[in-house]
């Protein structure tokens, strides 16, 4: 019955050889059942075709780029005004907008929060007591007599305020936000920094979206009609602008904007970016005419305050009264008399010669200054530490556009201030000296000359400007110790 013996002797019986898949009958009908996609779901003939779709806007983007070569596209047109991809564009922007702004917290939201920080927070066994949120006194990491929570605390907070507020306070709950804040001994953070800290990002993230919603082209930037039309939202919400007259609210916008502008916009683009607005020290400036007790701000914080109805008043004030022929511009002459005839005439005329474009106005071979350049000149005037206002100062220093100041550039700027210096009937004074000085406060890489990041790099860049620009900047450092010895007596009296 059997070829062979049980033990394994005999002859071994061929092995079957197996067809290949493909020439199974089996095999090529399944194929051919699912490459018809007639055993597949809805969702997966979707996904199929979904796959067609995109395979067949690859290759032919593919074929483009092949026919187009190497060089990608860097340039795309912006839709037309009133064209259905414009609308489409604003309309999309307006949906994200109106999204982002649904999940900020609103004022009674923030209270909320507040109340509930309070009621499940530790107050230090210190004093005993609970002390006003306003009432504390900086720097609120001082942990005595302030109400502090732990990591737990913080957790069980996070609850609460999402089942009285909603989901939308989460995300301010997170353990990096709470790895942010200066801790005591026991691991606890002070509630008050972190309020403020939600208080903040809420008021930044909202000034994003207005702006945003004003940035006609959508690019992130904000030309200064754009930015203008921001400050003039601002002025009912500021306390301190509610009185504005109304015919000096467009002058105002005009002059509040320009900062922004000087800080933001370094290339003079025209265009200041958004991100770089919110980031910079103008938007919290402007934010301080919040405050609505006016005992709370003096008269020298208003006048120092470039966002104030007194500062910028002051501004049209000192422009019309060297504006001696009401042209609306400011000659050479007419700018001499700024700051009381301080300036040196060689300053002057590199002001104009740097910041002051030809042809704008005037007749013939005039030139003059408008009121966005005088806005620029006060700017970096009243701005001389800051890198803006310095690097306006330094291309005015700058003698010969070479971006560096030599010993006999410093000779040079220094011999108008020595000359007016000995006029005021001041002792006599060696320009060589001071040069000396001013070589030993900057400290430049290379002896032989001082340039911008020198000046930048000593602290006193602006100090160094005053002394070859100004008399009264000379007189001032030259008294420095008398000057702050009378600063220090006020305060031990």
């Amino acid at each position: 019955m059997y070829s062979g013996s049980s033990d394994g002797e005999g002859h071994e019986a061929p092995a079957r050889k197996i067809p290949p898949a493909s020439s199974m009958m089996w095999v090529r009908n399944l194929r051919r059942f699912i490459g018809s996609g007639a055993g597949l779901g809805s969702e997966a003939l979707m996904e199929l075709e979904t796959k067609r779709i995109l395979l067949d806007i690859f290759k032919e983007k593919q074929q483009k780029s092949n026919e187009a070569g190497t060089i990608p596209s860097f340039y795309k047109k912006k839709p037309e005004e009133g064209s259905i991809s414009h609308r489409v564009q604003r309309l999309a922007k307006f949906r994200f907008l109106k999204k982002q702004s649904d999940l900020l917290l609103n004022a009674d939201d923030l209270d909320a929060m507040w109340v509930c920080l309070r009621e499940n927070c530790v107050i230090d066994d210190a004093t005993n007591a609970e002390k006003d949120m306003f009432s504390q006194a900086f720097p609120v990491s001082d942990a005595n007599g302030h109400i502090t929570m732990n990591y737990e605390d913080f957790c069980h907070i996070a609850s609460v305020c999402t089942e009285q507020i909603g989901p939308k306070c989460r995300r301010f709950f997170s353990p990096s936000n709470f790895m942010k804040f200066e801790k005591d001994e026991s691991g606890r953070i002070a509630i008050l920094p972190f309020y403020l800290y939600v208080m903040r990002t809420v008021s930044l993230t909202q000034a994003r979206i207005d702006m945003s919603e004003l940035d006609e082209d959508s690019d992130g930037f904000l030309q200064p009609h754009e930015m203008e039309a921001y400050i003039r939202g601002l002025i009912p919400n500021l306390a301190q602008l509610r009185d504005m007259p109304p015919a000096f609210i467009q002058m105002y916008c005009r002059i509040a904007a320009h900062k922004f502008f000087f800080f933001c916009d370094p290339h003079r683009r025209g265009k200041a970016c958004i991100k770089k607005v919110l980031l910079s020290n103008c938007l919290q400036e402007l934010m301080e005419l919040h405050q609505e007790s006016e005992e709370e701000v003096t008269d020298t914080e208003q006048a120092e305050n470039w966002f104030s109805l007194t500062s910028a008043q002051r501004i049209c004030d000192m422009f019309l009264a060297l504006d001696k022929d009401m042209n609306g511009t400011l000659s050479k002459q007419e700018l001499r008399e700024y700051a009381d005839g301080t300036l040196t005439e060689i300053f002057i005329e590199r002001a104009f010669d740097e910041h002051v474009r030809r042809g704008k106005s005037g007749g013939g071979n005039a030139r003059e200054m408008d009121f966005e350049s005088f806005l620029d000149f006060v700017l970096a005037l009243e701005n001389k530490d800051t890198p803006e206002g310095l690097t306006y100062l330094f291309r005015c220093l700058d003698l010969h556009g070479r971006g560096f100041l030599t010993t006999a550039d410093i000779h040079t700027l220094f011999r108008d201030v020595h000359q007016k210096w000995i006029e005021g009937g001041n002792y006599e004074l060696c320009i060589e000296d001071v040069r000396d000085e001013i070589w030993d406060m900057v400290k430049p890489a290379d002896e032989l000359k001082i340039t911008l990041v020198d000046l930048l790099a000593c602290k006193q860049g602006g100090t160094v400007a005053s002394m070859l620009i100004d008399v009264r900047g000379f007189w001032a450092h030259d008294n420095r110790e008398n000057l702050l010895q009378e600063e220090e007596e006020p305060e031990e009296e």
